[in-house]
């Protein structure tokens, strides 16, 4: 064991207003994963950030220092071998995040969409986050402004803010539909017998906060009225709530805080308005890192009753993600092949409505390849990877509509046509004085569970889904 080396530096994030620089005092440390050390960790109910190479990577502040000194853990300090002392050359002329989209960012280009391709492609506010900055979903179908005997499929991104790739994979998901409608025709042909929704930003008040003040900031905005902020989204979903306190914590400081009961924040009530008026037939939620395909349980390690099809459909998927760019996504059960998660949206769509759900973590596998900072010059690569899975899913519900596990009565739901937008620009603001942004910083702690990688499955199958059009790749 290492001599415990204990150093406290001021881990100052660029982009930070200067009063938060004074409140920040976070490093990034890592331990040994050995089971003495990490019963101590999680005991203290630390930001677990990452596991790679036998280690566990958290992110600590002072308090956090005295605990390890005082269980005499030793640690190694990393701060200086993570963003944003490693980071590229920013793109200035792209704003704050570079090639990432911002709220206001997303609002503007799923519009232009719609305005665009009106025929297929309608925006949809399907209600406010907590901090009131509209919560969109983009709708593509033939005959968009109707709803058809079809099947129907949903796509979600960002539930935790600083995994910005988990809004640009679904969001080019959508570009990439409109603008092939016309010249692709197994696109044309998916289109023409689909519902597809996409909702690439779900946490967008938490999106907003990693970009301008914290960047490894995961949960939403809540105040929880402690000094501490936040309720993980991923956690506050209805289906096992609170199961146990492995899979969620019940203490608002940290970053799986569920919150004081099921569906208690807007914006997974949100979630929870448009499953009940819709008649979805299979969803994904995408987040960031791992590079794994997770499908329920999560909050148990045992498996469900309609295991074996959730599995191969997982092994299709990933065996047309590697074909693409020879990329490995590994895939199993959530709560068997990694950690325990309870309250989390998949458990949710599939306890609830019995319908195929996936986690997609997307890349990297590991810190050393940017961790949850993906480069900008990687978000094309790694949409045109999960470009044919998505395809493929949706080709999936299309043959097998009215023969799905559970298909449930269809919901009729109709919409208005909006006459006026929000003003966007009230979204933007930042924080309303200098109190409240004083009192935000105090709250530094977002554990996030380590995933283990052993027992992942890594095979390639047959794949089932018919191209008569090669994708095509930007």
């Amino acid at each position: 064991m290492k001599k415990v080396i204990f150093l406290i530096a001021t881990f100052c994030l660029v982009f930070f207003p200067l009063e938060a620089q004074d409140y920040w005092n976070t490093e990034i440390i890592s331990v040994e994963k050995d089971p003495d050390t990490i019963k101590k960790i999680r005991q203290m109910d630390l930001d677990l950030l990452m596991e790679w190479n036998n280690r566990v990577y958290i992110i600590v502040g002072f308090n956090d220092f005295l605990k390890l000194q005082k269980e005499n853990i030793p640690y190694a300090l990393e701060t200086f071998n993570f963003y944003p002392h490693k980071q590229r050359e920013v793109s200035l002329q792209e704003g704050l995040n570079g090639r990432y989209h911002s709220y206001a960012e997303l609002e503007r280009d799923l519009l232009a969409l719609q305005d665009s391709y009106s025929h297929i492609a309608r925006v949809i506010d399907l209600g406010d986050s907590l901090e009131g900055r509209n919560i969109y979903a983009l709708k593509i179908s033939d005959n968009v402004y109707q709803d058809e005997q079809e099947a129907e499929l949903l796509f979600v991104g960002c539930h935790h803010a600083r995994e910005w790739i988990s809004v640009e994979v679904p969001f080019l998901l959508g570009k990439y539909l409109v603008e092939n409608y016309e010249t692709n025709t197994q696109v044309k042909d998916l289109v023409d017998q689909c519902e597809i929704w996409i909702v690439p930003l779900l946490n967008p008040d938490g999106l907003e906060y990693s970009i301008h003040f914290y960047r490894y900031w995961r949960k939403n905005r809540r105040d929880n009225r402690d000094g501490s902020f936040g309720i993980d989204l991923n956690r506050n979903y209805s289906y096992n709530w609170g199961f146990d306190d492995e899979g969620s914590s019940p203490f608002p400081s940290s970053s799986v805080y569920r919150g004081p009961s099921a569906f208690s924040e807007p914006e997974t009530q949100v979630m929870r308005a448009l499953f009940e008026e819709r008649n979805f037939q299979a969803v994904i939620s995408y987040h960031s890192y791992s590079q794994v395909i997770l499908y329920p349980w999560g909050y148990t390690n045992q498996p469900t009753a309609e295991d074996q099809l959730l599995d191969q459909i997982a092994a299709d998927m990933s065996g047309l993600m590697l074909s693409v760019n020879g990329t490995i996504y590994q895939y199993g059960q959530a709560g068997a092949e990694l950690y325990l998660t309870n309250g989390g949206m998949i458990d949710w769509t599939f306890g609830t409505y019995n319908i195929p759900s996936y986690t997609i973590e997307l890349p990297p596998i590991d810190e050393d390849h940017g961790g949850f900072f993906n480069a900008e010059e990687d978000i094309q690569p790694i949409f045109n990877e999960n470009l044919p899975a998505m395809l493929y899913l949706i080709d999936w519900t299309v043959q097998n509509f009215g023969s799905i596990i559970n298909p449930s009565t269809r919901r009729e739901r109709r919409y208005e046509t909006r006459a006026n937008l929000k003003d966007r620009t009230q979204f933007g603001r930042e924080l309303k004085d200098e109190g409240e942004d004083k009192a935000i910083t105090q709250n530094s702690k977002h554990k996030v569970n380590y995933p283990k990688t052993s027992g992942l499955k890594n095979k390639t199958t047959d794949v089932r889904i018919k191209q008569t059009d090669p994708i095509n790749k930007e």
